[in-house]
């Protein structure tokens, strides 16, 4: 099977398509696209089939996806750019690739997206067959666009096999994600929840979607706990604000993901069941 990934030079491509060339079945390839030679190399090196483009060009999505069996889009924007480049990325980008995908008659089509799709907490851990709730507090551009992405994707004519993994707020392998989170913990209510999941899960999450056989629709990926904002300041070693205490949690079960469907279905185990694991692991 050939496999194109975008999306490849991002803090989660970067870490799953190393992974994803070292698991590989003998005799599978992997190809990614980037937007210049340099940040090709490395993959180049580690063995992956390398193509030069931009995402947003219809003609070299064309020639990515030639000869594909099977495409994981991992491409994303969403902190720190215009609402513009985020739609242009999440949900027109991912729109032509699958139309690209299509055209040159791939099999398989996995879209990365996130667990904030669902929108506000439904007083337990969200499964995949909720609903898309717009509203709650962090409710942005990021979400709506991967939202209507996920949509039109699903209903784009001969992409038969689509495949969508929602994911948590990721971590780990030297990711600066995380130290973000410590910073912006401050300000949150001291109940306020965080589901995450680290980089080596979402890689193992993202391959068992893209080679079960018979998967299909929507797969949550996460680790078993999901912490307090206490639990994040006291990882960083901050000191925790005593009007945290004070504040109240606008949604409890916020982006908390259920993975019954993962594990039943696909196997999938957590590495890494809690942020504190990879911590005693040295794996931040």
């Amino acid at each position: 099977m050939l496999t194109l990934v975008t999306g490849a030079t991002g803090q989660v491509g970067r870490r799953f398509v190393p992974r994803l060339l070292q698991s590989a079945p003998q005799g599978d390839r992997v190809r990614v696209l980037v937007r210049d030679e340099a940040r090709g190399e490395r993959f180049a090196e580690l063995g992956a089939e390398v193509v030069i483009g931009d995402l947003r060009d219809a003609e070299v999505l064309g020639k990515a996806t030639a000869g594909v069996d099977a495409v994981v889009n991992v491409a994303a924007a969403f902190r720190g750019v215009p609402d513009e480049e985020a739609r242009a990325v999440n949900r027109d980008a991912a729109i032509e690739l699958g139309r690209a995908a299509v055209a040159s008659g791939v099999r398989r089509f996995v879209q990365v997206s996130t667990g904030i799709v669902y929108g506000v907490g439904r007083g337990r851990p969200l499964v995949e067959t909720d609903e898309t709730v717009p509203g709650g507090h962090l409710w942005g551009v990021y979400p709506e666009s991967k939202w209507e992405a996920e949509r039109a994707l699903g209903a784009l004519e001969g992409l038969d096999d689509l495949r969508i993994a929602r994911l948590p707020f990721v971590y780990g392998d030297g990711d600066p994600h995380l130290d973000t989170a410590i910073e912006w913990a401050p300000a949150w209510p001291a109940m306020q929840r965080l589901h995450m999941g680290h980089h080596a899960d979402v890689a193992q999450g993202l391959r068992r979607i893209l080679y079960a056989d018979g998967a299909s629709g929507v797969y949550n990926i996460a680790d078993d706990a999901p912490v307090t904002t206490v639990d994040i300041l006291q990882l960083g070693g901050v000191d925790i604000p005593s009007d945290s205490y004070e504040k109240e949690t606008p949604d409890p079960w916020h982006a908390v993901l259920s993975t019954t469907r993962i594990r039943h279905e696909l196997g999938y185990r957590p590495l890494y069941p809690s942020v504190w694991t990879a911590r005693d692991a040295g794996a931040l």
